[in-house]
C-alpha cells in the first residue's frame, strides 16, 4: 500500500521538528469531525505516490528535515508500515506515528523494531461514546490495549483529543481523566470547522469551557495543554 499525499515540511505537526508528512489512505473510522475527508471517504480514489519517489524527497531533504510524521487516514492499516517506516529511518529521520488505537499489535511491532520516536494516539472520548463519535464498530479492548503499551513502552507519546462541542461534555472528560489515568502527557486541540471535514457545521469547545477541561484533566495526567487556542 502506498501513501497518497505528502506536506513538505510542517512546523506544527511534530513539537520542535522540522518534519514532513506522509499521508496513508483509508480510516475504519468515519469520525464526523475528521478533516482528512479525502482520505476517509472514497479512499480508493486517491492517486498512490510511488514509494521510490518518497525516498528520493527525502534524501534531498536530509540535513534539511528533522523528522518525518506518518499519519493518515490511519496508517496502521498499511501491511508494509514497517518496512516503509524502516527505509525511512535508516535515512537518519526521526519518526512520529499518529494513530487511532484501533491495532495495538501493529505499534507494538513498530516499537519492538525501535522505529518510532514519538506516538501520538488519537483520544476520541470516552470509552462508552465511541461508536457514535466514530460512526463504526469499535473494539474498545484494542483502544484500551493500546493505550496502556504506550504508556510503558518508553517511547515518547501524547494522548490528543480534538474538542467538539456537540460530542464533547463535562461529564465525558472526567470519564476519559480516569480511562487515562497514569498517563504523561495529554493534549486537547482547538476544532476549526473547513470543507475538508466530513461533516460540516460542528463547533469549537471555547476557551473557558477547554479550560475547565484541561483541570479535569489535570487530576489524573501530569502533563496537559491545549493547542491551537489563542491564550
Amino acid at each position: 500500500m502506498d501513501f497518497v499525499g505528502v506536506e513538505k515540511l510542517s512546523l506544527v505537526d511534530y513539537d520542535n521538528q522540522m518534519s514532513a508528512v506522509l499521508f496513508s489512505p483509508g480510516c475504519n473510522f468515519a469520525c464526523p469531525f475528521c478533516h482528512n475527508s479525502a482520505l476517509v471517504i472514497n479512499a480508493g480514489i486517491n492517486k498512490p505516490i510511488p514509494f521510490s519517489e518518497i525516498l528520493t524527497f527525502l534524501k534531498r531533504r536530509q540535513g534539511l528535515l528533522d523528522a518525518v510524521v506518518v499519519t493518515g487516514g490511519e496508517p496502521t492499516l498499511m501491511p508494509d508500515l514497517a518496512d516503509k517506516i524502516s527505509q525511512i529511518k535508516d535515512l537518519g529521520y526521526k519518526v512520529k506515528l499518529d494513530s487511532n488505537g484501533t491495532h495495538p499489535e501493529v505499534i507494538k511491532k513498530l516499537v519492538k523494531e525501535n522505529l518510532l520516536d514519538y506516538i501520538a494516539m488519537d483520544i476520541k472520548s470516552s470509552f462508552k461514546t465511541y461508536p457514535d463519535i466514530t460512526n463504526s464498530f469499535v473494539n474498545i479492548d484494542k483502544i484500551k490495549e493500546s493505550i496502556e503499551f504506550i504508556k510503558t513502552c518508553g517511547v515518547d507519546y501524547e494522548f490528543r483529543t480534538t474538542l467538539i462541542a456537540e460530542y464533547h461534555t463535562e461529564e465525558d472528560i472526567t470519564q476519559m481523566a480516569k480511562e487515562l489515568d497514569g498517563a504523561k502527557r495529554m493534549r486537547l486541540q482547538l476544532f476549526v470547522d473547513s470543507e475538508s471535514c466530513i461533516k460540516r457545521g460542528l463547533h469549537e469547545v471555547d476557551l473557558p469551557t477547554a479550560r475547565k477541561y484541561e483541570e479535569i484533566l489535570k487530576s489524573h495526567i501530569s502533563d496537559v495543554a491545549l493547542r491551537g487556542y489563542i491564550i
